[in-house]
């Protein structure tokens, strides 16, 4: 099975023709799946992931951030926080996603680890924590650190991941020697695999002015592009059950319009969206 969806659901409004943000009804009637960032900066109250799910169809499914202090994004801070108090934030965390668990509308936990956080004992040990904190949840990892790549490491990290039954996000963003990681599309899971393609704005990507957020993410790919994308996700399909694809190029716009376009050259539909909101008036 492929999937496709995008960051955020309310910043589309290719999709509804209007210049306006979107409800996640909305969003819901064109793609199965979004990606939420919320709880990476809060873990959300149960009653917002329950007002999530009255506004898409059963089937319908998130992958949600990891909130920061389970990725160790605290560690870069002047006031880290302890080991006792990172797990009571793993229990709220787990708490708050329990509607989507039992729903099965949890595609998976996303962690998204800190470019400082390099691969080494104590990366690896961390991993394995994750494991046993989050037992019973789907857990995708991205890294974005390039010492956990390499022609020899890229196998062993990914049959570690394999072992503890993690997804290797493949991440698709400008990458040299000198930042980003490369693109390693790889099967860790026999469940799911995810890319995440965030464009090819090398200048947005490398430079840090303040208004650096919007430009990193403001890239189109060409047909060209996509269609390699679209050879890749046919031959993971072969290796998993599901590959899901997020387009985060959304600085400009084109993510949904990518992603319709990937859709069409891959030749699926999605059953069970929301229905359409159609305005009559």
């Amino acid at each position: 099975m492929i999937t496709i969806g995008l960051t955020t659901f309310s910043e589309h409004p290719s999709l509804i023709h209007e210049n306006r943000k979107l409800r996640l009804t909305e969003y819901s009637a064109h793609f199965p799946v979004v990606e939420l960032d919320t709880p990476f900066y809060a873990v959300p109250k149960i009653e917002v992931i329950q007002h999530w799910q009255q506004q898409v169809s059963d089937n319908f499914q998130f992958v949600l951030k990891a909130n920061q202090v389970m990725t160790l994004h605290d560690q870069g801070s002047e006031d880290p926080i302890d080991n006792q108090q990172r797990l009571v934030v793993f229990n709220d965390y787990k708490r708050a996603v329990a509607p989507l668990m039992a729903a099965h509308q949890l595609k998976s936990v996303l962690f998204q680890f800190p470019p400082y956080f390099s691969r080494g004992v104590a990366a690896i040990e961390y991993l394995r924590r994750i494991h046993t904190f989050m037992a019973g949840y789907p857990i995708s990892v991205e890294f974005r650190n390039p010492s956990w790549y390499g022609p020899e490491i890229t196998r062993d990290v990914a049959g570690y991941l394999k072992e503890l039954g993690m997804s290797l996000v493949a991440v698709d963003e400008p990458h040299t020697t000198n930042m980003g990681v490369p693109f390693e599309p790889i099967v860790t899971s026999d469940e799911l695999c995810i890319l995440r393609l965030h464009g090819r704005n090398v200048k947005g990507w490398s430079e840090r002015s303040k208004d650096w957020r919007s430009q990193r993410t403001l890239y189109r790919y060409s047909t060209d592009e996509l269609q390699d994308f679209a050879n890749t996700v046919q031959k993971l399909a072969q290796q998993t059950k599901e590959v899901c694809v997020i387009f985060n190029n959304n600085s400009g716009g084109d993510a949904a319009d990518n992603a319709l376009e990937l859709q069409k050259m891959l030749g699926i539909s999605f059953n069970g969206l929301s229905p359409l909101q159609m305005d009559l008036f």
